[in-house]
């Protein structure tokens, strides 16, 4: 029997592509020659531009009849195409070729291996995932409404994003953001913020940094929220309080001993049971939450920069994508 006599007509993928981080003509060979072999046509092409992230295209995908989009590109990549794919019965097949590929990072799928990722695509199985949504509202009172699969921040790690450089993350990959926290931290003041979960009591809060994570793991292994999990459907927060110097030591000794090492072993979580929390690091879980900053505040969503907002609203939207994993 020849390849073509066992495609099924049924199913359809499409390729959403950024064209800076993947060499077209290789990359079309080998998902060409996975799709056949799987028993699917011929898929669709879209490529990204930088005034359509994927969104748009994913959009005319569906239309078009996909029943199945691979995103290839990174973290921006994956997020404008699982925002289109929210809420669909259509699959996402993650294709990592960006620079932190944070979301195959947390779901434990390769992030080297491209040809293993495009045949995960097309014969893995099924799995549904949560998808954090944010309604953001600017100073003006304009209001936007976006997905996100990782973490959304308010206060220091958004600065931090704003003030990389596009040149040198593309030379040297998620390290760009250690340059660009490094020039934000000047300028770094504690954000005054309210807040409410889950429609209970409004609270008060300073920190400089307030994250809301889908997923808890951050590039170099860095386990930043370790009880955010992608298909718990809730989000888990942190919040970085520290006071001078110390303080900026004991987040890191939180986040990289504590949470990287110490967690990893049972003797190890056991050391963290009898230690006093480390008030520096804050962590609470919400299904839905609201934020209030009294001046405007820089916002980020899965690394990408947003720009400033004084108020969010922040909820999980329960296993609404699917995503092809590994059978």
């Amino acid at each position: 029997m020849a390849p073509t006599d066992k495609i099924s007509r049924n199913r359809r993928a499409a390729v959403v592509y950024n064209p800076i981080k993947v060499d077209l003509p290789k990359f079309q060979n080998m998902v060409s020659q996975a799709a056949t072999a799987a028993g699917w046509p011929e898929p669709l092409w879209y490529s990204t531009a930088v005034d359509e992230p994927g969104q748009k295209a994913t959009r005319q995908a569906i239309d078009a009849g996909a029943t199945l989009v691979l995103a290839a590109g990174g973290d921006g990549t994956v997020r404008a195409v699982a925002e289109a794919l929210r809420g669909t019965s259509v699959a996402l097949g993650l294709i990592p070729a960006g620079t932190g590929n944070l979301l195959a990072r947390n779901l434990e799928m390769t992030v080297t291996r491209l040809e293993e990722s495009v045949q995960t695509a097309f014969s893995g199985i099924d799995h549904q995932i949560d998808v954090g949504v944010a309604q953001i509202t600017r100073a003006e009172g304009a209001s936007e409404e976006h997905a996100f699969l990782v973490m959304a921040g308010l206060g220091l790690d958004a600065k931090m994003i704003a003030n990389t450089s596009s040149k040198l993350k593309k030379a040297v990959g998620w390290l760009a953001y250690i340059e660009g926290g490094m020039r934000a931290l000047p300028d770094v003041k504690p954000v005054k913020l309210r807040y409410r979960l889950d429609g209970g009591a409004e609270k008060s809060m300073t920190a400089h940094t307030l994250i809301i994570g889908n997923c808890g793991l951050l590039p170099g292994g860095i386990l930043l929220i370790p009880d955010a999990r992608p298909d718990n459907g809730r989000l888990e927060c942190c919040a970085l309080k520290p006071r001078g110097f110390f303080g900026w030591l004991n987040v890191w000794n939180k986040i990289a001993w504590e949470n990287g090492v110490l967690r990893k072993s049972r003797t190890g979580r056991r050391i963290i049971d009898l230690r006093n929390d480390v008030k520096s690091v804050t962590y609470f879980e919400t299904k839905d939450m609201t934020v209030t900053v009294g001046t405007p505040e820089e916002f980020q969503l899965d690394g990408d920069e947003c720009g400033e907002v004084t108020q969010m609203r922040i909820w999980v939207d329960s296993g609404s994508l699917t995503v092809k994993m590994p059978a």
